[in-house]
């Protein structure tokens, strides 16, 4: 889960299949971080899992609006499809990997230590998405 605002990860799970529950976890995680106020806005693809009933259900108990985009529209949610790009080109595609747990300790290290910490963003004016969210808007900010 990504804020459109800063591109910080503020939700995310990690699991060998693409089932609704490994959504609600990531989503759940983003809720519990962020302590957004009801009618906080989740945009997402058609996919499956963002459709279901168990979805539409978790939703509406935590107080989240959910959008998505146009069938067959990859632009719609083109930071999510971004931010998987950058994933598997700059973590999971590096190496081989011995098993899931191995993934799950490394994505941590990926998101917390360097993708939200260190990693540069053009969007942001190459600021972090934490020197974003502490409220720098250009890079020379952080030299005064």
């Amino acid at each position: 889960m990504i804020d459109l605002h800063s591109r910080k990860v503020v939700g995310y799970a990690v699991a060998d299949h693409l089932r609704t529950s490994l959504i609600i976890e990531a989503l759940a995680a983003a809720l519990l971080t962020r302590k957004p106020p009801a009618g906080v806005i989740f945009h997402s693809d058609r996919g499956c899992q963002y459709t279901s009933q168990e979805f539409a259900g978790f939703c509406a108990t935590n107080g989240v609006r959910r959008s998505m985009g146009r069938r067959a529209t990859c632009y719609d949610n083109a930071v999510a499809e971004s931010f998987f790009a950058t994933y598997k080109k700059e973590l999971i595609h590096t190496r081989p990997w011995h098993d899931l747990t191995e993934v799950r300790q490394h994505t941590f290290l990926w998101i917390e230590g360097y993708y939200n910490r260190r990693r540069r963003h053009s969007t942001l004016k190459y600021l972090t998405p934490i020197e974003y969210e502490l409220g720098y808007r250009k890079l020379s900010d952080l030299a005064a």
